[in-house]
């Protein structure tokens, strides 16, 4: 099942559960304190997918519900009983306990079959770009974070990234052009 839509976690270790059972992109909160960075790119999400929200079935959980309820409207929610999410010999209680089944049961209805196939921008494209491998390639990415809203990536997260958010070449060229007219 691929999913359009981002799915909203606390950790690693529940995007590593996510993706085991479906084919989905993750943003982690990092735990219940969001900074204004992390609901900024839930909020671009929101904007160009769409978001599902799948936090533990625990009082932080909830507590990164709330925030994000409150900040980016219309996200949607998914839901997974404590009864669901208790890891083995009932220690700990999360998305990353859950079995595949019971993750897929709680997105279905809930997202929609992702259907675009967008053009990877090319290794070459952000090489010549000078946004890998140059000498100022690191402070032009973190510039473009910025800029697209997109967060910080290194070199090899940025191409994924850019197709993460729906970023065109088009989109990219504009962006790098206005960052320079700016930075003049």
């Amino acid at each position: 099942m691929k999913i359009k839509e981002i799915i909203v976690v606390e950790g690693k270790d529940d995007t590593v559960a996510i993706k085991r059972a479906v084919d989905a992109d993750t943003i982690e909160t990092g735990g219940s304190a969001i900074n204004e960075e992390i609901l900024n790119r839930i909020k671009h999400a929101q904007e160009t997918r769409g978001v599902i929200v799948f936090t533990d079935p625990d009082y932080p959980g909830e507590k990164i519900r709330h925030t994000i309820r409150q900040s980016v409207p219309g996200c949607k929610h998914a839901f997974l009983p404590k009864s669901l999410a208790r890891g083995k010999n009932g220690k700990g209680i999360g998305v990353e306990h859950a079995t595949v089944a019971s993750i897929q049961e709680a997105l279905s209805g809930l997202h929609q079959e992702y259907e675009q196939n967008m053009e990877l921008i090319s290794f070459d494209i952000l090489l010549s770009f000078g946004l890998i491998a140059g000498p100022s390639a690191k402070k032009k990415r973190e510039r473009l974070g910025e800029f697209l809203n997109i967060g910080y990536t290194n070199g090899k997260q940025l191409q994924r990234r850019l197709q993460m958010f729906h970023i065109t070449q088009e989109r990219l060229e504009e962006a790098l052009v206005q960052i320079e007219q700016e930075e003049q």
